[in-house]
């Protein structure tokens, strides 16, 4: 019986065009792609670039190693991480933090830009004590990775957007279908 509620419940959402996170067809500029991260002083993948990577083969897409003729380039340039302080307690040392992670980055299919360039900017704040010193800096480093992995989520929802009507290379987009007036007609009324 509760099968049957849930599913009543849930049908009024089929309806809508409603779909859960992730299970939406990904835009056919973004079947095939190339992930270029520039850091000039990293030796390890950034979250963001595993965070990204992940969700686009999740997806269904190739994510390539290299640079091919057909597949789209999303580059990354000027990822960088910062920590500011909130608030000072009355013992002059610090109690709350904000850290602050952004990223510039582009899409390009050949030489064409198919989107960006475009910034994204995500912020946490979160409370320090000085007598949990170990156990802050380990929060602090799940949190950088999650806000990265927050990142590529967003990036992937505004690269979406963007490139829903963009087609990959080598291919023409189909031709809008518009219905012919006759000459001396008036349009229809809406």
């Amino acid at each position: 019986m509760r099968n049957w509620l849930a599913l009543l419940l849930l049908l009024p959402l089929a309806g809508c065009g409603f779909r859960l996170a992730g299970s939406r067809p990904l835009p056919p500029a973004l079947q095939d792609v190339y992930i270029e991260v520039i850091a000039p002083y990293r030796v390890s993948q950034p979250p963001l670039e595993k965070s990204l990577r992940a969700i686009l083969q999740r997806r269904g897409a190739t994510v390539r190693s290299g640079i091919d003729a057909d597949t789209t380039v999303i580059r990354f340039r000027d990822l960088t991480e910062s920590r500011q302080v909130l608030s000072i307690g009355i013992d002059g040392k610090a109690l709350e933090y904000r850290l602050v992670t952004s990223v510039q980055y582009e899409v390009f299919s050949g030489v064409e830009m198919l989107a960006g360039p475009d910034r994204l900017r995500v912020t946490r704040d979160y409370s320090f004590q000085p007598e949990q010193v170990l156990a802050k800096e380990a929060e602090e480093a799940r949190l950088r990775e999650f806000i990265q992995t927050e990142m590529a989520e967003l990036m992937m929802l505004r690269l979406e957007t963007q490139l829903a009507g963009v087609s990959p290379v080598g291919q023409k987009p189909p031709a809008a279908v518009v219905p012919a007036v006759p000459a001396g007609a008036a349009p229809p009324a809406r």
